[in-house]
């Protein structure tokens, strides 16, 4: 199936089935899952017994847009991505997750969203 996808596509999914494997999001502890581009972070909490989104947060968000800019735009947007993403979830109520970097390394942006997620009292 995915031996149609050119080579670095084929590696990164490959990773992230590997990742998955081992990740599944319960009523009691969902899935912190993170998409990551090159412009753009991503990241929703995710039920996977029941299949709904809990929470979502994007840099593409206008709160995330309207903040002010650094030099290092892209981490600062990731860490305001976490920020913004906890305090969604602690409305509807969640209070742990488990962490799906997907196929990225736990570095840089994935690694500044995880972070800000924790200091907005996320456990995980």
């Amino acid at each position: 199936m995915l031996k149609n996808y050119p080579k670095r596509t084929y590696n990164r999914l490959r990773r992230k089935r590997r990742v998955r494997k081992k990740i599944v999001g319960t009523p009691e502890r969902p899935r912190l899952s993170v998409f990551r581009s090159s412009k753009h972070i991503y990241a929703q909490i995710i039920d996977d017994t029941r299949g709904y989104t809990l929470a979502s947060a994007s840099s593409v968000l206008k709160e995330v847009r309207e903040q002010p800019r650094n030099p290092d735009e892209t981490y600062a947007q990731s860490k305001a991505v976490g920020l913004l993403l906890s305090k969604r979830a602690q409305e509807k109520g969640v209070t742990q997750i488990c962490f799906d970097r997907g196929a990225y390394l736990y570095h840089g942006r994935v690694r500044a969203l995880a972070e800000a997620c924790r200091e907005g009292g996320l456990v995980f």
